[in-house]
Formats: C-alpha cells, structure tokens, sequence
C-alpha cells in the first residue's frame, strides 16, 4: 500500500466485514476502516479497562525523554500515540487504515498514513518506536521488523505490545474460551463492526507466545530482547535496542 498524508481521502475498498489470516493488506485496512468509529470504547470494554494500564505501562517502557522522535506505529485513532506524548517526546502517529487516523482527527499529535512494510520514514529517523497490538495484523512480519529496525537510530528503543499466550494453564483455558465464544459476543453490542472481532480473537490465537515474538525481534538483528507479561500474560511488552 502506498503511503501518504492522512488527509487524504480513504481508498477504496470493497465492503470487507473481516480480514483473513492471510492478512492481505487491503482486506485488513479495510477491515480497520469499518470499525473506525467505535474503536476506542470496544477495545475498552473487550478488554475490561485494560487497555488504558497496557499504553501507560507501554510508554514508561520506552523510557522516553522530552526530545526524543518517537514512532508509534499501528496508531488507529491517536490515543496511544496521546499517551506517548505526555512524556514530552515528539511522537507521530502512523497507520495505514486512513478510516482510523480520520476517526482520531481530534488529538493534536501528527499523523501519517504508512504501511508497515514499507514506512515513508528515512533511515535512522527515531529515537524510539512502538507497535500496539498491530504487529499481529502485518502481511509479513520480518519485513516489518526490518522497518522498524532501518528508521530507528542505533541505539534507538523498540517497544512491542501484542496480545500474548497466559503462562497459567487453567487461566489460559478460560482465556481461549472468552476469545473464541465471549468476545465476539460482546462486540456485537458495542462494535460498529463485530465480524471483525472474531478475525481479532483468530489471530490471538494464531500467534507466537513469549518466546517466539522474542526470537522473530531478535532475527530481524535487535538487541537486548526482553518482555514483561501483562494480566497474566494476556499481553505482553517485548523491548528490545537497535
């Protein structure tokens, strides 16, 4: 997908109601484009409150000092990146669904449309970036680490947060059973789109643990791998230096 201003108008797309594990870029900014508008508040209830603590923990993980170019990649509507810029680092939010960055047209921070594969950035452009809960919906994920890698400076500060696996067996039996039946559930109440919600509980699913994101960031040559486990391992914050 090509980059560009996200004042542009959105592209488009045939009526997706979800993407599917193949991940085609299309189908998942389209995907993304249709749950624009009550994004923020069932990301909110889906996840009971926990999404405000994950961001929070998110960007005290990033270490962030007033200054600092900051990254947030796979943005949506902004509030992360709002998040990020408390800390008096100059952040730029970047997604590639131009339905979400216009759905957060309201926070002041910048914003650019981009595709994680191919980011509109030079080399060596940040100080730090992040990903939230994103890296998970990306085609190919070596290419997009290898992004990340090229815009950071050496030195610069990765931050991941994803949906993880839950390290205690019987928690994560009940856990897999809210995904797969309660979720999708209740995001037909509150989503503006809740077909695309049982996409999000396949690809939670479908993804590595712990330990393999942590291989995958350290084959794509970063350094210093290492991860704390949120809610009992329901997400996780990998970090990592260029």
């Amino acid at each position: 997908m090509a980059a560009g201003s996200a004042d542009q108008a959105p592209q488009d797309h045939p009526a997706v109601e979800r993407a599917t594990l193949d991940k085609d870029p299309a189908e998942v900014a389209a995907m993304f484009d249709g749950v624009a508008k009550r994004y923020d508040l069932t990301n909110t209830v889906l996840s009971f409150g926990q999404d405000r603590g994950w961001r929070r923990k998110t960007r005290k993980a990033l270490a962030l000092r007033p200054g600092d170019i900051v990254l947030d990649l796979a943005a949506g509507t902004a509030v992360s990146t709002v998040e990020l810029a408390s800390s008096g680092a100059h952040c730029v939010a970047a997604d590639f669904s131009l339905g979400m960055l216009k759905a957060g047209a309201d926070r002041d921070v910048p914003k650019v449309a981009a595709d994680a594969m191919a980011l509109p950035f030079a080399d060596e452009s940040f100080d730090a970036a992040t990903i939230s809960f994103g890296l998970r919906n990306v085609h190919d994920v070596p290419i997009a680490l290898a992004e990340l890698r090229r815009v950071l400076k050496p030195g610069g500060r990765l931050v991941i947060c994803e949906f993880s696996t839950p390290t205690f067996g019987p928690f994560r039996t009940v856990y897999m059973e809210y995904l797969m039946k309660a979720l999708p559930a209740v995001a037909t109440r509150v989503s503006s789109n809740p077909a695309a919600y049982v996409y999000l509980a396949e690809s939670i699913r479908a993804w590595p643990d712990q330990f393999g994101l942590g291989d995958l960031i350290r084959e794509a040559g970063f350094g210093q791998v290492r991860w704390q486990n949120l809610t009992g391992g329901i997400a996780a914050i990998h970090s990592a230096i260029r």
